[in-house]
């Protein structure tokens, strides 16, 4: 089964979706599983995960339901507030719901980059570990050292790069020297995986394979198609390039790796990291006795 294993939905009339805002012009509009489902259709991706794009606990609600309506959403990987006294509580009561599959704290949005090493957040890692969720990480090259202290202080927590860490793509050969080492110091920590995602936007207009080239290599070369999991970011690629195209764009990137290796990076990678095993199952399974997991929708 092939997984887009990074997509979004939003409606802007939520009291939580303060982004995006008129500035991303291109994507400042509703977005749900009826714009989505033409595109599985038509690129042959049977299942997605579904991220938070807001620091809300409503807003990952909202998320679960929509993915209770669409039978093609596996995961969600949602958000709490690590900060708060119910944290752990509030963690506990979204695990309750079989699509949760983690949390993702938008780090890039926090001043201090190591904030994600407060002590005070060992319980919460614990945790996840316990319920076999991951922890995204919504990071740029400025975290991956800290990053990587995380992964050595907790090496059962599975942690996921949310979009390779966001390479400066667009400064050439310095954004790739800043990104490169770190990345590849992070991949040497056997629990962590990365996301094969968001690189249109960081690459800019116009940006084909060759530019993206050298960082699509260099992911495979660290971390192995065992750890990489393919993503469309929709329906922020929409800011670079169409939902086709980037896929287009990676199929001919690995057209000459193995089968393996192409069916790890579209869709096992996911399957295991996410824990997407038995969601799939199931739904094979009623889609051939005629029923459905959720929503007929």
């Amino acid at each position: 089964m092939r997984i887009d294993a990074h997509q979004h939905f939003w409606r802007l009339s939520n009291p939580f979706c303060n982004w995006p805002t008129p500035a991303e012009a291109k994507i400042h509009a509703d977005f749900g599983p009826h714009d989505m489902r033409p595109l599985l259709a038509a690129s042959h991706i049977e299942g997605t995960v579904l991220v938070q794009a807001a620091p809300a606990l409503a807003e990952t609600r909202f998320l679960l339901d929509l993915a209770d309506e669409a039978s093609f959403v596996k995961g969600v990987v949602g958000w709490i507030d690590m900060e708060a006294g119910s944290a752990l509580a509030d963690l506990d009561s979204l695990a309750g719901h079989p699509p949760f599959c983690g949390i993702r704290p938008m780090l890039q949005s926090i001043p201090d980059p190591a904030w994600m090493l407060n002590p005070a957040f060992d319980g919460i890692y614990r945790r996840l570990v316990e319920r076999g969720l991951t922890f995204d990480a919504l990071v740029t090259p400025a975290h991956l050292d800290m990053l990587s202290e995380l992964a050595r202080r907790h090496p059962d927590l599975s942690i996921v790069v949310d979009h390779a860490a966001k390479p400066a793509i667009g400064d050439g050969r310095a954004g790739f020297d800043e990104w490169a080492p770190r990345i590849a110091r992070l991949a040497g920590r056997g629990n962590v995986s990365c996301k094969v995602s968001g690189l249109m936007t960081q690459a800019g207009p116009g940006a084909g394979l060759a530019e993206l080239r050298p960082c699509l290599d260099h992911l495979y070369a660290v971390f192995g198609p065992e750890r990489l999991l393919w993503g469309s970011d929709w329906p922020v690629v929409l800011m670079a390039a169409d939902y086709a195209a980037w896929l287009s764009l990676c199929e001919a990137w690995l057209a000459d790796k193995p089968a393996a290796a192409r069916d790890n990076i579209f869709g096992e990678t996911a399957c295991r990291i996410y824990g997407l095993a038995g969601a799939v199952e199931r739904d094979m399974a009623m889609s051939a006795t005629g029923g459905g997991r959720r929503g007929a929708h």
